[in-house]
Parts: C-alpha cells; sequence; structure tokens
C-alpha cells in the first residue's frame, strides 16, 4: 500500500520565497559563526592539547569544516 504525505509549505508567493530566503542566511550566518568560534578556539590551544585531540595545527581548518 502507498502512502503519500504532504507537509504544507510555507514558501508561497513572493512574500514567503523571501522569507525563505531569508531564513537561510541567517542559517549560514549563525553557522559561520559558531564555526569562527571553534576554530579560535582551536587555534589558541597548545601543540599538546592538539596533540591529545588527534590533530595537529596544520589541521585546524579541515576539522571545523567537518564539524569537529
Amino acid at each position: 500500500m502507498a502512502t503519500i504525505t504532504a507537509t504544507p509549505s510555507r514558501e508561497f508567493g513572493l512574500f514567503g520565497r523571501m522569507g525563505a530566503t531569508v531564513s537561510k542566511v541567517v542559517s549560514a550566518i549563525l553557522e559561520a559563526r559558531r564555526m569562527a568560534t571553534r576554530y579560535e578556539q582551536l587555534r589558541r590551544m597548545p601543540n599538546s592539547e592538539l596533540a591529545k585531540l588527534g590533530c595537529s595545527r596544520d589541521e585546524i581548518a579541515q576539522l571545523v569544516v567537518r564539524g569537529f
């Protein structure tokens, strides 16, 4: 038996699409700020602390992008 689920979309009309776009931009900005904060936290750690986490200073940016 097939089932179809309909979810209402808030993206109707010009203002709905604009609101969705603004929401996506705000979410992206918040994520970028979280990543920048995490990068700074890791950057300020001494090499010995980074080694305990299993990474080196050269890997900080990659770790942040991957969600470490």
